[in-house]
């Protein structure tokens, strides 16, 4: 096996790790909005959920991560969503949009434009397409808007403009398909 395809694997096993790591996420997040979280529960989660340390990590990441600043990504989320509150928004719509916003502003080694495929795969596997599309919507307006993520809109440009020789247009982004 040479350095590249070695390069390869890792960044595919990194990719299944992350994506599983995600779901995992998501799924805790929205057990917690139903019950009181607490040290127990969370084990008692693990528990019920065997995965590999690697997926563990990076699930445990994101769970603390939009615990600890819930406050500020539902201010965010109550910012840019229109004629939405977040009391209205399904529990699955609301914690896919506060995972992406932890990984936007939190998570700076995770492009963008993987957590936004990443959210909408999410979508795909726990919501309906109406959800994609308006979690497509909210997170094109956050990272379009917000002053905060210049940085992420910078890397979206570059990484698009380096791969296509196309002028961008100014309409909604399409992830397609990205991998980390």
């Amino acid at each position: 096996m040479n350095a590249s395809t070695l390069s390869l694997v890792t960044t595919d096993k990194q990719y299944r790790t992350r994506r599983a790591a995600r779901q995992l996420a998501l799924q805790c997040l929205f057990q917690e909005e139903f019950q009181e979280a607490t040290h127990d529960s969370l084990d008692e989660f693990w528990r019920e959920h065997d995965t590999t340390p690697e997926v563990k990590v990076f699930a445990g990441q994101v769970v603390a991560g939009v615990t600890a600043h819930k406050t500020e990504l539902d201010t965010v989320i109550n910012a840019y969503a229109v004629e939405w509150s977040l009391s209205r928004m399904p529990v699955v719509d609301r914690n896919i949009l506060r995972c992406a916003l932890f990984e936007f502003f939190w998570l700076p080694d995770v492009p963008a434009k993987v957590t936004i495929n990443e959210a909408l795969e999410l979508a795909k596997r726990f919501a309906d397409e109406e959800s994609k599309r308006f979690l497509n919507g909210m997170l094109d307006r956050i990272i379009q808007q917000e002053p905060l993520l210049e940085a992420k809109r910078v890397e979206i440009t570059a990484r698009t403009s380096s791969q296509s020789p196309q002028p961008q247009s100014s309409q909604s982004m399409n992830p397609g398909s990205c991998e980390e």
